[in-house]
């Protein structure tokens, strides 16, 4: 997970360039092993200042993904992954999902903690709708996210006041991605780009220990959240160590495909899945 109050629009610049090099990393544009374009070509890329561009790779530092040092930049150490039968060996999930959005009708069912990768994602998509490069003629999106409500066992430190100010931080940062994602899907509508969206979120009594992702019906990637603990800086600059964090974006995954044989196990899998989201969607949320 990434930081930022985004209450103003410092943090929320913060959170932009930080998920945009994030899903740079997962879909391969800075593959593992490569390095990030130096401090001040980010900054004019973005807008941002020198300080926002520092404190979005101490971030990514701190999460693994990059790792610094003095004099050489700061190199890619990790990038998403999904284990596919389909494709012999290790892929990327934007592939996936550009081929899911090829199709005249998208189709979406999504369980997972915040929107951060799917937003990422989608916005991707759009930039492809609009350059005339795909032009899927409806969009269907379901998800799946958890009750503000709920206890999480992620984003805390045992220390009941930081813990709340943690809590406070992941749906501030759950709510900007849920509403950047939101106003993506309704350009995409009322400039007429794609005649037909329907988005549904819904807030689960479910804390996701997996990301889930079905593919139009026909294809599921899966995988689970892996735990760890790292220190995390707040907006106001405090630095709060030993947080109970948990890795989605970077985290493996695995894909399955339906196929012409009712008793496969990509068929099976696909269709248990999705058979155990519609029961979860009518049953267990709001």
């Amino acid at each position: 997970m990434s930081d930022g109050t985004l209450g103003d629009g410092g943090g929320r610049e913060f959170e932009r360039v930080a998920g945009e090099l994030r899903a740079r990393m997962n879909d391969g544009t800075y593959p593992k092993g490569s390095f990030l374009p130096p401090q001040r070509e980010l900054a004019e890329e973005f807008g941002v200042s020198r300080d926002t561009v520092q404190r979005v790779l101490r971030e990514l530092r701190s999460e693994s993904w990059i790792e610094t040092r003095q004099g050489s930049g700061s190199r890619v150490l990790k990038g998403q992954q999904v284990q596919s039968p389909t494709s012999s060996g290790i892929v990327a999930l934007r592939p996936l999902i550009d081929r899911a959005f090829e199709q005249p009708e998208v189709t979406l069912d999504v369980f997972t903690l915040t929107s951060e990768s799917l937003e990422g994602h989608i916005r991707m998509q759009a930039e492809r709708i609009r350059a005339k490069g795909i032009a899927p003629q409806r969009i269907a999106l379901r998800m799946m996210l958890p009750a503000d409500s709920l206890e999480l066992p992620y984003w805390r430190t045992g220390q009941p006041a930081q813990d709340k100010r943690l809590k406070a931080r992941f749906l501030n940062i759950a709510r900007w991605y849920t509403e950047s994602l939101r106003t993506t899907l309704r350009d995409l509508q009322t400039t007429e780009l794609v005649p037909s969206v329907d988005l549904q979120i819904r807030r689960s009594r479910l804390v996701p220990q997996v990301k889930l992702y079905l593919l139009n019906g026909a294809e599921a990637v899966f995988g689970p959240y892996k735990v760890y603990k790292r220190s995390i800086e707040m907006e106001d600059g405090e630095v709060i160590e030993g947080v109970l964090d948990v890795e989605g974006l970077g985290a493996g995954l695995t894909h399955h495909v339906k196929d012409a044989e009712i008793n496969s196990q990509g068929t099976v899998f696909v269709t248990d899945m999705q058979e155990w989201f519609d029961s979860a969607w009518e049953n267990l949320t709001d």
